[in-house]
């Protein structure tokens, strides 16, 4: 499904060079729930925005489903990105002047989708995750685990084949947590791939398999 191959990312600036990843060979199954796992600053969150095309390897290659990306120009990657991946923060970067419904259909914007069907995609997104009956509410009216689970039916309303979720459950506490490792896990096992960085053992253990990043490279 995605494979990198001796992929390092350099982030320069007019002073210092960081070395933010270093010869990274991985590769993700179509289906796999791979949760990568390291300390603070080891590189976690630009591994998981090089695997989602948020960002280019300084050298290397990734491949997403057979395909070496650096041959596709800009358009066709962000093309690639809208229809392969979803995007789960730990923040949930909702618009607070938008409806429920209206911040999870934002990702269908970039389709050639009318708007009845746009609509209809935003409500099934949102009754999957439990939040039909709030669809008509603002983010400030929910509380975190709800406003999670908003942007989990914004990831998911364009039906990616990839969830791509930085410390989901990092901002909310035990319970809600667990609230949406239950959603994850449930798509996961309908057939979507999930690439989750966490820092909880626990939830790295209910994952297929656990990558661990240590000074920005893969460690056993």
């Amino acid at each position: 499904m995605i494979r990198l191959s001796k992929v390092s990312k350099t982030y320069q600036t007019d002073k210092v060079e960081t070395l933010a990843l270093k010869d990274i060979d991985l590769h993700v199954e179509k289906s796999e729930f791979v949760c990568i796992m390291g300390p603070s600053g080891c590189g976690k969150s630009t591994l998981l925005n090089l695997i989602g095309l948020l960002d280019r390897p300084g050298s290397g290659a990734i491949h997403v489903a057979g395909a070496p990306v650096a041959s596709y120009k800009d358009k066709h990657v962000a093309k690639l990105r809208n229809n392969t991946f979803g995007f789960i923060f730990q923040s949930f970067h909702l618009i607070n002047d938008l409806r429920v419904i209206d911040n999870v259909e934002l990702p269908l914007l970039y389709r050639d989708l009318s708007a009845k069907k746009r609509q209809r995609l935003a409500r099934e997104a949102l009754e999957k995750v439990g939040l039909g009956a709030r669809m008509d509410h603002y983010p400030n009216q929910l509380s975190g685990g709800q406003q999670q689970r908003v942007a989990i039916a914004r990831a998911i309303v364009g039906q990616p084949q990839v969830l791509l979720a930085d410390e989901p459950t990092g901002n909310l506490d035990s319970k809600m947590g667990q609230e949406v490792m239950d959603i994850l896990l449930k798509l996961n096992s309908e057939g979507t791939t999930v690439v989750m960085v966490t820092h909880d053992e626990q939830e790295a253990k209910l994952a297929s398999r656990i990558v661990r990043v240590f000074d920005g490279q893969l460690v056993a």
